[in-house]
């Protein structure tokens, strides 16, 4: 038998420190993440429980052109933001984010800890806008990350041999 991990008991989810993240564009997208998708050897997606204190907000309002994400809350209440609109959310309910829709993030604007389970695709390629700070990124496995702004971005279109 392998010494790979399958299964992760509830005593051992309570019992994880968890890492302290910060979103390298914003400051206030504070969360602490236990990743049981990278504990187990998940590589096909990413599945997370994180936490964020009161104030501060899961992630930087992005888009992924290429992966989908949900998020299902299991505690404290919250305000998502999905493009325009502005939801309150609570424990039990579910957001489900897909490849090139509408930009998002959550703020934790109740009282005490929001706690929600993250999953999402992990491609080989990616691409997200980070429409507040008019960036781009783009993930290529094997390769760093690199972030571009969007107003200095030149486009081109190539003509394919069909």
């Amino acid at each position: 038998m392998s010494n790979e991990k399958y299964i992760v008991t509830r005593e051992e989810i309570d019992k994880m420190e968890g890492r302290q993240v910060t979103h390298f564009l914003n400051e206030n997208a504070k969360r602490n993440n236990k990743s049981l998708g990278d504990l187990t050897g998940l590589t096909g997606l990413g599945f997370h429980i994180i936490e964020i204190e009161p104030g501060a907000v899961t992630t930087e309002y992005h888009v992924h052109y290429y992966e989908d994400e949900c998020v299902y809350v299991l505690s404290g209440t919250a305000t998502s933001i999905i493009g325009e609109e502005r939801a309150e959310i609570k424990a039990g309910d579910f957001i489900g984010y897909r490849k090139c829709g509408e930009a998002h993030s959550i703020e934790n604007t109740g009282t005490e800890p929001f706690r929600c389970i993250v999953v999402g695709q992990r491609l080989a390629h990616d691409v997200a806008d980070y429409t507040n700070k008019q960036k781009r990124i783009f993930r290529n496995e094997g390769m760093d990350w690199n972030l571009a702004d969007i107003d200095t971005m030149v486009n081109i279109s190539v003509a394919r041999k069909k």
